[in-house]
């Protein structure tokens, strides 16, 4: 080889080698994206704007360790601002425009159902951290909140059980996880012998704001002789106009205790809960409850927030087990493509914050405890009751027809998560 070829020859190899070592370090600090879909504004930034702040803490924890194979996460914030068309727009503009790999996010159910076509049109993930009405499984979807048999029935049983209730004022927003919620637990309390008289039923929008009236229907409905018990789906920022009137009216816990499924320290550290001490919220998680685990959750927190009068809740242990085991799945498979991943998170384990372990079950929900706690002065809950170990969260309800005879179940060879057992056969989207 003479002179001028073998320098021709030396400077390709040369320029080859730079541009191997560019690719490398581009490759190297591409990021994962990951999407943050929570309302920072409207009626659920009450209740969504300290999710969001959870998974940017998520996020810098695990970057700080290293974070994922070899790369470090980037979170990309949106705001559907409680309005529900703007979730799947959003949903739309994070996975097409944005590249996300994964989404935390929503907390209503009719932010998710808009989400979900978007979601499986576009082959994405979700993660869901809040309590919700089942009757729902997809390929696409991990329910990292409670279904109905992991909060609202245990709640009636409780009630029931250990309080006396015999009438019931079934209490929630006018939408889609209320109203279903509410199907389930009129038919569970028909099943348990409780007339059509000792049931009373109310919806409200939005951001209902005068509560004068309907807490004086529920004062008249309970004065009957028999005890009466108000289980609350009311969501978003009504609920503090709607505590503050109960203790306006001076109905206490003694005399009709209320049950919420979606007030936790959140909601509660904005008004003052003494009039409120001895009501009830059935939950999977309580700050009050004393682990390692959580002490060094609590710590976290509020270190990352710069405020040591933070509270934490239920939606925010959730969001914590979600991106847990997602990490898990994504380093256990080598890839966050979604397919894989998805397969990758049935079975996996995260310690709960509040003890044992939640589980990912083939449904794509979790296995976890049920606590009911009573308010107390500073906002806070004392656990009077909890299961025995962790509950197994269900798709779909035992006590609803057409959901009765439905399972879910997302591994081989069954892949589907709508399957009708009487008839063997898939019924809804499948894999």
């Amino acid at each position: 080889m003479n002179l001028l070829k073998k320098t021709k020859f030396y400077a390709a190899c040369a320029a080859t080698a730079v541009s191997l070592q560019w690719s490398t370090i581009s490759l190297a600090q591409e990021t994962i994206k990951v999407g943050v879909l929570h309302s920072l504004s409207g009626t659920m930034a009450i209740s969504e704007t300290t999710l969001k702040d959870t998974v940017l803490m998520m996020i810098e924890e695990q970057n700080k360790a290293g974070g994922l194979l070899g790369r470090q996460l980037e979170a990309v914030v949106v705001d559907p601002a409680s309005d529900w068309p703007l979730f799947a727009e959003k949903t739309r503009e994070l996975i097409t425009q944005e590249g996300v790999d994964v989404i935390f996010g929503c907390w209503t159910s009719v932010s998710r159902k808009s989400v979900l076509p978007v979601i499986e049109e576009l082959n994405g993930l979700l993660f869901y951290p809040v309590q919700y009405e089942g009757e729902e499984s997809s390929k696409n979807v991990f329910y990292t909140g409670a279904a109905p048999n992991q909060q609202a029935i245990p709640a009636v049983d409780y009630l029931m059980d250990e309080i006396g209730a015999e009438r019931w004022v079934l209490a929630g927003t006018d939408y889609v996880y209320p109203r279903t919620t509410n199907r389930i637990l009129e038919a569970y309390l028909k099943l348990k012998g409780v007339a059509d008289e000792d049931i009373m039923i109310n919806y409200t929008p939005f951001g209902h704001s005068d509560w004068q009236n309907i807490v004086a229907d529920i004062q008249r409905f309970g004065s009957t002789g028999k005890k009466t018990a108000v289980v609350s789906t009311i969501n978003g920022d009504a609920n503090v106009p709607f505590y503050i009137e109960l203790g306006n009216q001076g109905v206490s816990a003694e005399d009709i205790p209320v049950i919420a499924f979606s007030v936790g320290e959140e909601e509660l550290s904005g008004i003052d809960t003494a009039p409120l001490v001895g009501h009830l919220a059935a939950w999977n998680y309580f700050q009050s409850v004393y682990t390692d685990a959580n002490d060094e959750f609590i710590d976290t927190w509020q270190s990352f927030t710069g405020d040591s009068s933070r509270v934490t809740n239920d939606p925010m242990e959730a969001t914590y087990i979600g991106f847990k085991m997602w990490a898990q799945a994504v380093e256990a498979a080598g890839t966050t493509d979604v397919d894989t991943v998805e397969q990758a998170m049935i079975g996996l384990e995260v310690e709960n914050l509040t003890g044992g372990t939640a589980v990912m079950n083939k449904n794509h929900h979790l296995s976890k405890p049920v606590l009911i706690g009573e308010i107390q002065d500073d906002g806070q809950f004392d656990v009077v009751w909890e299961t025995d170990g962790v509950v197994a969260g269900d798709a779909w309800s035992d006590f609803l027809d057409g959901s009765k005879d439905l399972i879910s179940d997302w591994t081989e060879p069954t892949k589907c998560g709508n399957f009708d057992t009487v008839n063997n056969r898939c019924v809804g989207a499948s894999d």
